[in-house]
């Protein structure tokens, strides 16, 4: 893979100057981390270089400083919310965070419920957190928020909530998802503090968009892309301008509430540390790209990616046309288009000529491998055999697996656990031939090649089961599916 971001120059900057930023406000920093903490895979794929679990290092580096505050919105608790991206509801993906902190070697202090209601549910919820050992305060709806600066910067007002104790200079403000009330948490702390004498300040982490690129350079680009169902649009940050005279990128949320931010700050501090939105940064990415040709060209995938994503998100009823339409501007505007990405017409064509479903995967030196779907084997599974044969250098006739493997399985699916297809997904395959690599010199030297997929591109005539969208987002394929399903049935899992 072409490296276009250094990842190690990210990891000392951005520690660097996350400390300066706890320095400046006299030893105590309200962290809001807005994006991915784990598993930053679009970063990854639009920075090529830099590591998905990147931003949890660079914390692991400050950690005896560190402590990670999770809020969560109490609405959020009683409409089971769940993650888009990963299928669980947000009061499930908060115990999933604490233990991925606490395995990280960083301590979690505390989670505020946000937006406070006394619902059987989120009462129950709150139990449970006490009962598993959380620390648990609440934060209560303030009238007006966020326009009624007075009222909010008050003892009615922010004063309500329950002051959460910390005990380190960093405090990491995270959550499940958007909307959980992290800047709110961030403010309300900060008001405890000024009343009780203690300094402290308020930053943002935010990856995208890149401050220091350019308003449409492909990454940031490929930010709006990503968040097209939010709505969210990049912009010229005005009030950066206006301070400093120089350009500097935002979003349009963050450039709308700044005001009403540096209003709070000014009341409860009595002046701001913050001319514009940017300066509440702390994001140091843009610094460490080290080749924008290879930066672009990432980006750009990642936009096209983006757009066939929306297509499948809309043929399944869960998005609109608003998303895919923003997207199609986005092309244009990065000057690509479907075409631009070659595993696309590499499947279609396959799956033309054989009249079923067919995938593609492009190798790492430009070679284009297909997979069709057969008696044995469905398109992605022999797509990724082929792929491993050619890796290995192993001719194509060559069996990696015995159909008198693979035939048994295939009637333990449907006599025994009630498939009705009977054809084995990627994972099922990669058992089978995992158990074959014993006595196969042949598949125990395809199997050798699994590392090498990650990174690959990857594109299907049908939209796939979850079950093969999990595995190649494990094998760390990039996917993309045409927004097509392989039957007319109206379910589908």
């Amino acid at each position: 893979m072409e490296v276009g971001f250094d990842n190690e120059k990210y990891l000392e900057t951005q520690s660097k100057h996350i400390r300066e930023r706890i320095n400046q406000f006299g030893g105590k920093l309200y962290l809001e981390f807005g994006g991915k903490l784990f598993d930053d895979y679009h970063a990854s794929r639009v920075l090529p270089g830099f590591h998905p679990d990147s931003k949890i290092t660079m914390l692991k580096q400050l950690k005896e400083q560190t402590e990670i505050l999770i809020a969560i919105n109490s609405a959020d608790v009683e409409k089971n919310k769940v993650r888009g991206d990963i299928g669980i509801t947000y009061d499930m993906d908060l115990l999933r965070l604490v233990d991925a902190f606490t395995n990280n070697g960083l301590y979690v202090g505390s989670v505020v419920l946000t937006q406070y209601s006394e619902r059987p549910s989120v009462i129950a919820y709150e139990k449970k957190l006490k009962a598993l050992g959380l620390k648990v305060y609440r934060h209560y709806p303030i009238k007006g928020y966020p326009s009624n600066v007075p009222f909010i910067v008050s003892d009615e007002g922010f004063g309500r909530n329950d002051y959460i104790e910390t005990k380190r200079p960093l405090v990491v403000v995270t959550a499940p998802g958007p909307g959980s009330g992290k800047l709110a948490t961030c403010l309300s702390q900060i008001y405890h503090d000024q009343k009780r004498g203690v300094a402290a300040g308020y930053a943002k982490f935010e990856t995208f968009p890149v401050w220091n690129l350019p308003l449409n350079h492909p990454v940031n680009l490929a930010y709006e892309a990503a968040t097209a169902d939010l709505n969210d649009v990049n912009m010229i940050d005005p009030f950066y301008m206006e301070a400093y005279g120089k350009t500097a990128v935002n979003y349009n949320r963050d450039v709308e509430v700044f005001p009403v931010v540096r209003t709070m700050l000014e009341k409860i501090s009595g002046k701001s540390p913050y001319q514009s939105p940017t300066d509440m940064g702390v994001n140091m990415a843009g610094y460490c790209i080290t080749d924008d040709e290879v930066v672009n060209k990432a980006a750009k995938q990642e936009i096209i990616r983006r757009y066939f994503h929306g297509l499948c998100e809309q043929r399944k009823g869960n998005e609109g046309e608003g998303p895919v339409q923003k997207i199609e501007l986005l092309m244009e505007k990065a000057g690509v288009s479907p075409a631009d990405r070659p595993v696309v017409a590499a499947a279609n064509v396959r799956a033309e000529e054989t009249g079923g479903p067919a995938a593609a995967i492009e190798m790492a030196d430009g070679t284009i491998i297909t997979g069709k779907t057969s008696s044995l084997l469905g398109a992605s599974s022999a797509m990724i055999l082929n792929a491993l044969k050619y890796l290995a250098g192993i001719e194509d006739p060559v069996k990696l697996i015995s159909p008198t493997v693979i035939e048994p399985i295939m009637d333990l699916k449907v006599k025994y656990l009630g498939d009705h297809n009977p054809l084995l997904h990627i994972d099922e395959i990669l058992i089978a031939l995992a158990t074959e690599a014993l006595n196969n010199e042949a598949a125990k030297a395809a199997y050798a090649q699994l590392p090498k997929v990650a990174g690959l591109e990857v594109h299907s005539s049908v939209i796939l089961s979850q079950v093969d969208v999990r595995i190649f987002k494990k094998l760390g394929v990039n996917l993309t599916c045409e927004p097509n399903y392989s039957s007319k049935r109206l379910y589908h899992t």
